[in-house]
């Protein structure tokens, strides 16, 4: 494998937790390459594009290559890399199995597959705070009849309850989407497990968006059992775009479901080209596969992957909530309010002002890289972050402010 450094680094580190010292003299050198480029930038938009490995550009230079050196035996190094990247991604979300995961460009085409294995229109329950790409499409599906959509808006405060979603689950869905990590304000969505189970008592079925959750919050989509999910590498998992992924419990994966999306590589033996009277599905999660992959990103993907897996989400997770206990002191003593607390709340800190977008741009001019979302200035620090980064940016942002 390409990434033994990485997690032969990762083991130097020994079992406890993530110290500055050790952060400094091990991890931040594996990334040498995005820290160089950033310079003096206090890099705080980790929630949105994750800072890849220097390992990363040599894992797609290898997948590049296997395209001039072996042409159309490639096939069989890109299948084989398809694969691991299942594989990876199965471990680091506790799916049963690996090909409980299928390879999808972005989350959104996950999310138009299991949308397109209905027959008939459906009722959807969601939330009014899905990233805008599941909501652009559900509300599109909507328009066009597909599916009867019914919006549920949070209470004061910009939180999420249980009950909210209950009492809408007893007017009647076919269907929960639901993010476990909010994009907007960072909520940690409550009670998972009890909402899941009241949707499964009245017949529904749960799809989770896991983007602001996979590789920042530890979770198990098998405990949870949850039907669906939807995730890509983009964020904490340091894979950039195009590495996304849909989930499906096993229970679905057997007959069950027939979806529009589909394609050659969804066919039982895609390379065989056989042309039978009627379509035959691949076996498992393979019958959601589509057409022609792309194939670098699962080596865009790998090196983040790996890192996260050696490292263990736990781990990070008690780092960053560690980190987040300090962004919060820092910006209590400034007087600058924030949404929830770190145990309610993904990898992000959410800052409410009605000029959040104005003050993201005067910080990245003051050197300080964050983003704004619907009044809410979002500020996450990651492992790569140190103290006295985060104090400057908390000053900054009280002198902007």
């Amino acid at each position: 494998m390409k990434c033994d450094g990485i997690e032969q680094t990762v083991l130097a580190l020994g079992p406890g937790e993530l110290e500055a010292p050790q952060i400094v003299r091990r991890i931040r050198p594996l990334f040498s390459r995005a820290l160089s480029a950033s310079g003096d930038l206090i890099y705080l938009a980790n929630h949105s594009l994750g800072r890849p490995l220097d390992r990363t550009e040599s894992d797609v230079l290898e997948g590049l290559s296997y395209w001039y050196t072996e042409r159309e035996h490639a096939w069989e190094r890109w299948l084989g890399e398809m694969t691991a990247f299942r594989t990876r991604v199965a471990r680091l979300i506790h799916a049963p199995r690996a090909d409980c995961v299928v390879p999808k460009a972005s989350a959104g085409q996950g999310l138009r597959a299991l949308l397109n294995s209905y027959g008939r229109p459906i009722r959807v329950l969601t939330s009014a705070d899905e990233f805008n790409s599941v909501d652009h499409i559900l509300k599109t599906y909507a328009r066009r009849g597909c599916i009867d959509l019914n919006l549920i808006r949070p209470t004061a405060g910009r939180g999420y309850r249980l009950e909210d979603f209950l009492g809408a689950l007893r007017k009647g869905a076919d269907l929960v989407v639901l993010s476990m990590v909010l994009f907007t304000t960072g909520q940690l969505l409550p009670d998972l497990p009890c909402l899941i189970a009241a949707a499964h008592e009245r017949g529904a079925r749960v799809l989770l968006d896991l983007y602001h959750a996979a590789g920042a919050v530890p979770l198990d989509v098998a405990e949870l059992d949850t039907d669906f999910a939807i995730g890509g590498c983009y964020k904490y998992l340091r894979g950039g775009p195009g590495a996304g992924w849909l989930y499906l419990h096993p229970r679905h994966l057997e007959g069950a479901l027939d979806t529009l999306d589909t394609g050659w590589f969804a066919s039982p033996d895609p390379f065989a080209f056989t042309r039978p009277p009627s379509p035959e599905p691949g076996p498992g999660g393979n019958r959601f596969l589509e057409s022609t992959p792309a194939v670098l990103p699962f080596y865009q993907a790998r090196a983040g992957l790996t890192f996260t897996l050696a490292v263990g989400v736990d781990r990070l997770r008690r780092h960053s909530l560690q980190q987040q206990s300090l962004l919060e002191e820092l910006l209590s003593d400034q007087g600058i309010p924030f949404l929830g607390n770190p145990q309610e709340r993904g990898a992000f800190i959410a800052i409410p002002d009605p000029n959040a977008q104005p003050i993201a741009e005067r910080l990245r001019h003051a050197g300080v890289v964050c983003d704004a979302r619907e009044g809410l200035l979002r500020l996450c620090p990651d492992l790569l972050n140190t103290y006295d980064e985060l104090a400057a940016a908390v000053d900054r942002l009280a002198e902007i402010r």
